[in-house]
Order: C-alpha cells, then structure tokens, then sequence
C-alpha cells in the first residue's frame, strides 16, 4: 500500500514513502553497482550463446 504523501525534497528529488515510512525511494534511481551487474550479465549472455550453445542439436549435425 502506498501513502501519498512524500517527505519533500532529497538530494534526487521527491522522497516517497511506502508501508507507513518503513520504506523510502526516489523515482527513477538505478544504482551504479547494479547497472555494471546487468552489464555483466549481458556480457556472460552472449559469451555463453557462442561457446556452448553452438550447432543445430544433439543428432542434428550432419554425418553424425
């Protein structure tokens, strides 16, 4: 449940609160630490398309 007020002005803008001030968040923030994790696991992704998720299958190649 969210209470509509906020607690004004932070250093990111408007502070909402939520569960009766128990949990407060900025609109629109991503951490740094979690931007460089999505990297790295869009790095991991294609990585791991090209080294093991080569070829048509198991049975699927030709003169098998």
């Amino acid at each position: 449940m969210r209470d509509e007020r906020s607690e004004g002005e932070g250093k990111y803008g408007p502070l909402e609160t939520y569960a009766q001030g128990e949990i407060k968040a900025y609109h629109g923030i991503v951490n740094k630490w979690l931007l460089v994790v999505y990297a790295l696991l869009g790095l991991w992704a294609v990585y791991y398309l090209f080294k093991y998720w080569g070829g048509l299958g198991p049975g699927l190649g030709v003169g098998g």
